[in-house]
């Protein structure tokens, strides 16, 4: 009963939260102002996502409290940090470097706290080594950035903190962990109440805030679970991995694609895919329901894989491969490729 409890609580204080910060943010113009590189026409308050990241930390302490020895003080000091420069980017735009810098200490307090990715479970053990070291540490950094980088049209990124937080909250309850369903459950029911105010057209952003805190978090919850969790470690990776799958394909195709042209990949930009198939004639909604029903498919075959199978081994591959090949063909059929 004091799940459903939790939930209802980070749902309600964001939904109302969020509406608060939106009406502060157009007293005060804190607004988002189109340019070149915008998905959007008119301004609109940003920075939204500051309720989330109160919320979710606000949470995790009392998490922590009613569940004692689960508090990662890497985690939650890495998340304050994060969300502090994300914060004040949005309010006086950061140079890159600086927060790369930010994003690369937090990394390594989660590492100094919590270890690394020791090994992966699927077609057989891998085992990392001391490479977890450096494994991790780009996983997390990438992931806070790429999380950034995918938030660039209305209701995406809140879409897909839903479906992860979910399929997190699902994960902890086959695996035992209830502090992290708890906090999964918390990250998608504060996403939901934020996703209302930013489902198109969108009358708040997530900004930097929201996003690199979501990134962060969705990094460092396979580490944070490896200390709580009792079987099958090694499936958190991958797991994680897979929640997450095409916002970091797209980010890294992207990536790939700017730096075989000789492009400044760390400057702003429209090449993501997503924001070319919103560029090839389809609406936010449609982009934003196309991803998230990949997103949705793949972590409900990965839960089914976990519950039945005991493993995640050969048979997500194929999803995987049917599901990317997919959204690869709907992006050659608009010409997106090109």
């Amino acid at each position: 009963m004091i799940d459903l409890i939790v939930f209802a609580i980070a749902f309600v204080a964001s939904y109302f939260g969020v509406g608060y910060f939106r009406h502060w943010g157009e007293q005060r113009e804190f607004l988002a102002i189109p340019n070149e590189r915008s998905s959007h026409s008119v301004p609109v308050p940003h920075g939204g996502g500051v309720v989330i990241v109160l919320i979710c930390l606000l949470a995790y302490i009392g998490i922590s409290i009613y569940l004692p020895g689960t508090f990662s003080w890497g985690y939650f000091s890495g998340a304050v940090l994060i969300a502090l420069v994300s914060f004040l980017d949005d309010l006086y735009s950061i140079p890159f470097p600086w927060r790369l810098l930010v994003h690369s200490i937090a990394a390594i307090l989660v590492i100094l706290d919590v270890d690394t990715l020791h090994g992966i479970t699927m077609l057989g053990h891998i085992s990392l080594g001391n490479f977890g070291y450096v494994m991790t540490f780009i996983w997390i950094v990438w992931m806070v950035n790429s999380y950034n980088f995918m938030d660039g049209i209305d209701g995406l990124a809140g879409l897909q903190a839903v479906i992860a937080g979910v399929g997190w909250l699902v994960l902890s309850y086959l695996l035992g962990m209830p502090a992290m369903f708890l906090f999964s459950g918390v990250i998608a029911f504060a996403s939901f109440g934020f996703l209302i105010h930013n489902w198109s057209p969108a009358k708040i952003f997530m900004g930097d805030v929201g996003s690199a805190f979501l990134g962060f978090t969705f990094a460092s919850l396979p580490m944070i679970a490896r200390t709580i969790v009792i079987r099958f470690p090694d499936l958190l990776p991958i797991a994680a991995v897979l929640f997450v799958w095409f916002f970091l394909f797209d980010s890294v195709v992207t990536l790939l694609r700017r730096a075989f042209r000789g492009e400044k990949v760390w400057q702003a930009h429209r090449e993501h895919l997503f924001q070319r198939l919103v560029s090839s004639g389809l609406s936010h909604r449609q982009v934003t329901l196309f991803y998230g029903a990949l997103a949705l498919v793949l972590c409900t075959i990965i839960l089914l894989s976990i519950e039945f199978r005991d493993d995640i081994e050969v048979a997500i591959l194929p999803v995987v491969i049917i599901l990317t090949s997919l959204l690869m063909v709907v992006l050659a059929k608009r010409g997106v490729l090109a």
